[in-house]
Order: structure tokens, then C-alpha cells, then sequence
């Protein structure tokens, strides 16, 4: 069994899908780990590094030649991917919806492609979950960008000179990024609130020291979808929720936008009316600007001010914590990998649950449900 592990091309990714740690845990399974080279250096990993825990190096050609799995970060050129065994796996995170026909591709080729994203929300599959691995850190890291371009101190301080107001942090969105996000400010010395469509989140936002914002008016509306994912929220929730905002963010200094609907376009949750009504210098880091935006106005991978408001539109913050991310990330395909495999065969055979809700290619076709229906 050969594990081909990619050097990431995609503008401004800095991670890698193995470290040198799962490198000798894929040898201990009987694996032949090939890494490209240079693929570990933008997350602090040398190509001796790799070769010290037993993988080989080279070529993308060298590295690809009879490979039975493909790793990588982000789905890879479907044009420089060459000389694999006949029905290799490739698992990444692969953007299924907003590159379908890049999938197409994967397909044409006779790659069996397996979307980490997709892996489904249920508890023996956490350890392999990327999107919860990944939105931890940057919802972290969202509040420290929100923090250098505050103008202000986010603790009280109380000098000889007079003292210094805490700064008002609004969380919108309480997934995995939203939590970590709640609580780095919370380390970081703000007055943090938060809000989310889903009611059970109230009591995750108490536990973190934290004040709930949430419609109260509206009952009945409970907001959970299917694998703990927001849904679509009614007309009549959207407007409560958009009389409520109003209020709220008026009085806020940093505001962190979480709020992702999978296969869709992100859901507006900050029009610029809205915006007009914050303070100057405020500051909103749009977590969701890649998928279309929280906020209006919001451009991916840009900061603009809009009525005295610094917008920060987030872009793969994942990749500005490359050590930490790319060890988070290569540790969520070793469990998966390893989770299934077979010693008897000397590779890892997929179960149903798992397997159906991953896997988007297989046998020359497009096969997962959510693309074909």
C-alpha cells in the first residue's frame, strides 16, 4: 500500500495532509509513505524530517508512480495527477459543490475521490472531522485579527491615568469556530455575547462566561439541521433576528461571523444599514466571506473599511496557523485511514455509513447522493 502525500499549489496554502508523526503511523499500519518535496516547508517541516521517520522523497511524478491513496490539503490539479494505481483514493478536502466539475475530472481519471468535508457529524467519526479540526483554530485565530485591527486594548485597565473600557465582542454563529472564538476573547479580556439560530447553543455560550442574544418573540424555531449544521431560518425569524441585531451590534466593538449553510451560499447576517449604525474603528472579521459573506460589502481575502468599519474578509485562516493547522488536519486522515484498515488485505476497507457519506467518485462515476441530486 502506497500513501503518496501532495505539495500543496493553491495560492496562499501554507498546510500539508502528513506530518513526520503520521508518516511512522502509517509505516506502523505497513504502509510506504512517498512525500513530495518541499510539501511540509511552508508549515515548518524539512524534507529530512519526512525522511527521518521512514518516507521517501521526490517528484510529484516519483511520489505519485503506483500510489494506491493520494493525500492532500485541498483538491490537487486533476491535470498533474499521473501514474497512480488503477482505482488509488484521493483524500482531501475537496470542495464537492463549488468545484463539481473539477470532481467531474477525478471521476475521468478512475480516482475513487473521498471528501473529508463530508465526513458525517457522529461521535466515532469526530477524530477524522477536518471542518471541526480546522474551524477550532480559526475561530481562534479570527479573534486575534480582529485584535490587531482594534485600535483600542480588548481588557479593562484600570492606570493612574484612567481607566480603559473592556472591548464589547459579539459572537454571530456558535459552531466550532464560534465557541473557540467566544473564549479567546473571553481569555483576551472582552465583555463577549453571542448569538445562533440554534436554541440548544444558549447554554454552551452561558457556560463560557458569555451573555446569549436570541430571538425570543419567535417560538418554534429551533434552527438544527441535519449533522448539528444551521438551517434556512423563516422570514419571520430572519426579521426578529435582524430587529435584535440591529440593536445589539450598534453597541459593539469586534464582531465575529461564523454562520456557514453547506452546499449554499453563507447567510447574510449584517446588511449595511446595519454597519452604518456601529462606531467608528470597529471592527467585523467575516469568517464566511469565501462562501459569498456574513456581511455585506465583505470581499475574501481583503480588509476595506465601510462606514468607519474595518471589514475583514477571512480567506483560509486555517493556513495562517500552517504547524498547528497541518498536524490537526494529517492526524484527522490518519484516524480515518486507519480506522478502516484491514490487516489481512494490508489497506483500509470503508464501511457503509462512513464510506457512502465521503465518497464522490467511484468506478468512473460522480456517485455521492448530494452531488447528483
Amino acid at each position: 500500500m502506497r500513501i503518496a502525500v501532495l505539495k500543496e499549489l493553491a495560492a496562499g496554502e501554507t498546510r500539508v495532509a502528513a506530518t513526520p508523526e503520521t508518516v511512522k503511523k502509517f509505516i506502523g499500519l505497513g504502509a510506504e509513505l512517498a512525500v513530495e518535496k518541499g510539501a511540509g516547508e511552508t508549515a515548518s517541516i524539512a524534507d529530512a524530517d519526512y525522511a527521518a521517520a521512514g518516507a521517501s522523497v521526490g517528484s510529484r511524478a516519483e511520489v505519485l508512480k503506483g500510489a494506491n491513496i493520494i493525500l492532500a490539503v485541498q483538491g490537487p490539479d486533476p491535470a498533474g495527477l499521473k501514474g497512480f494505481a488503477d482505482g488509488a483514493w484521493l483524500a482531501a478536502g475537496l470542495s464537492p459543490f463549488g468545484e463539481r466539475a473539477r470532481v467531474d475530472e477525478y471521476a475521468k481519471l478512475g480516482l475513487e475521490a473521498l471528501a473529508m468535508e463530508f465526513m458525517p457529524r457522529i461521535t466515532r467519526a469526530q477524530s477524522m472531522d477536518i471542518l471541526s479540526s480546522q474551524s477550532n483554530l480559526a475561530g481562534y485565530k479570527a479573534v486575534l485579527m480582529a485584535a490587531n485591527a482594534y485600535g483600542r486594548a480588548f481588557p479593562m485597565m484600570m492606570t493612574a491615568a484612567g481607566t480603559v473600557s473592556a472591548a464589547k465582542a459579539f459572537v454571530m454563529g456558535v459552531g466550532v469556530a464560534g465557541l473557540q472564538a467566544i473564549a479567546t476573547a473571553r481569555r483576551l479580556g472582552a465583555q463577549v455575547s453571542a448569538t445562533d439560530v440554534r436554541a440548544a447553543t444558549k447554554e454552551q455560550i452561558l457556560s463560557l462566561g458569555a451573555k446569549p442574544i436570541f430571538v425570543e418573540t419567535v417560538a418554534g424555531i429551533e434552527g438544527e439541521g441535519t449533522g448539528g449544521y444551521a438551517t434556512e431560518m423563516s422570514d419571520e425569524y430572519k426579521a426578529a433576528q435582524a430587529e435584535l441585531v440591529s440593536s445589539h451590534i450598534a453597541k459593539q466593538d469586534i464582531v465575529i461571523t461564523t454562520a456557514l449553510i453547506p452546499g449554499r451560499p453563507a447567510p447574510r447576517l449584517i446588511s449595511d444599514a446595519q454597519l452604518a449604525t456601529m462606531r467608528s474603528g470597529s471592527v467585523i472579521v467575516d469568517m464566511a466571506a469565501e462562501s459569498g459573506g456574513n456581511v455585506e460589502g465583505s470581499v475574501s481575502g481583503e480588509a476595506k473599511k465601510i462606514h468607519g468599519v474595518t471589514v475583514i474578509g477571512a480567506k483560509n485562516i486555517a493556513a495562517l496557523m500552517p504547524a498547528d493547522t497541518s498536524a490537526l488536519f494529517s492526524r484527522n486522515l490518519f484516524n480515518f485511514l486507519s480506522a478502516f484498515w484491514d490487516k489481512e488485505q494490508g489497506k483500509p476497507v470503508l464501511d457503509e455509513e462512513i464510506g457512502n457519506a465521503v465518497r464522490l467518485t467511484q468506478g468512473g462515476k460522480v456517485v455521492n447522493e448530494r452531488l447528483l441530486a
